[in-house]
Parts: structure tokens; sequence; C-alpha cells
């Protein structure tokens, strides 16, 4: 097995192995104990909050913002599309060419949209003023990753480049903000587990007068 292919794998394993560590500290530390009767299903309402909880209509003030929120969407997307990539191409799995071509095409789109979220961060002074270089650095990253990932889709010569840039991003997720990757999921998991149960969420329909 070539160096790149090893650096992946070792990059991929301390990402494994640090998400486990968070992931067993969260559930060790969450305090779940709700001793209020149920008035709703838990299940449903951990299956609301992972989709339509986000939607723009019900997140925050993401409606006030469209095009950034399509562009977020489209970026996180196209970020877990060229992660699932790389098994395929580690494991050198035929997929269809046109495949190939569509999966490029759609990582370079979210490239372009991920380009267009830092420029906005750069040049909006109220987002500016909440950044870290941890935001710009990652952002920067994860661009890099999508489009190197739509260019290897097309020319496989660039494998090795793909690898260990993908090795390099897997070291940095668990200590930058990247981590996220985590948290998101289980935090989505409890808050859907807390409302649901109260029977907030999903919301009850109103009914007619």
């Amino acid at each position: 097995m070539d160096f790149h292919a090893w650096f992946l794998i070792c990059g991929f394993a301390v990402f494994l192995l640090s998400s486990l560590f968070h992931l067993f500290t969260i559930i060790r530390r969450a305090n779940t104990d709700d001793l209020t009767a149920a008035k709703g299903s838990i299940p449903v309402g951990i299956a609301y909050s992972m989709t339509l909880a986000m939607s723009p209509l019900k997140k925050e003030t993401a409606y006030l913002h469209l095009p950034t929120y399509t562009a977020g969407i489209l970026y996180h997307l196209g970020s877990f599309l060229a992660l699932a990539w790389l098994i395929p191409l580690f494991f050198e799995i035929p997929i269809p060419s046109l495949i190939h071509i569509i999966s490029s095409g759609w990582l370079f789109i979210s490239g372009v949209c991920g380009v267009g979220i830092l420029i906005k961060r750069f040049f909006n002074s109220k987002l500016r003023m909440l950044s870290t270089p941890d935001d710009y650095f990652s952002n920067f990253l994860v661009t890099g990753f999508l489009i190197i990932s739509a260019v290897t889709l097309l020319n496989q010569e660039f494998l090795p480049i793909l690898f260990i840039y993908s090795g390099i991003l897997f070291l940095y997720m668990p200590v930058g903000k990247l981590r996220h990757i985590i948290y998101f999921f289980i935090a989505r998991f409890y808050l859907g587990l807390f409302y649901g149960k109260r029977g907030v969420w999903p919301p009850p329909k109103r009914q007619r007068s």
C-alpha cells in the first residue's frame, strides 16, 4: 500500500478515535433525567429535529438570509458527498463514469458555495467581528477538499493528492471548529428527545375555530 493511502488511514483513525471519545464524553455527561410525563413521541421528535426543524422557516432567522442558507446546505451536502466518495476511491470500487461526472459537478458547485460563504464572512463587518482564524481556515480547508475531490473524480491521477489532503482534513477535524460534525448530530438528537417527549416538536397543528 502506498504512502498516501497509509496517511489517509492514519488520519481517519485519529479522527475516528477522537470522535468516539467526544461522543462517549457527551453521553456520559448528558443530563437526560426528565421526570415529566411524556406528551409526545420521542422518535417523531428526533426525526423532526433532524429534518423539518432545520428548514429556513423554522430555523431562527434563516428565512432572512435564503441565499446564504441555500449555499450552506449545498456546501454541507457536498462535503458529505466528498467524504462518501473516499470509500469507493480507496477500495477501487467501480462506479459508472456518468456518476463520476455528476458528482464532480455537484462538488464544484459546493466548492463555489464555500468560496461565496468565505467571501461574505470576510467582507461582512458583523460576521468578520464574530469570526476567528479557525473559521476562515476551516472553510478554506473544506472548500479545497471539495475542489480536489471534484478534480479527482474526473482524473484519478490526482488520487494521491486527494488522499494526503483528506488525511490532513481528518487530522484537523478533532481540534478545529470542524469537530461540530460530531456535536451537530448528537445535539440534534438530544433536542429531538427533549422536545419530542414534551410534545413541542413537531409543533401541534392549530385547530380551526
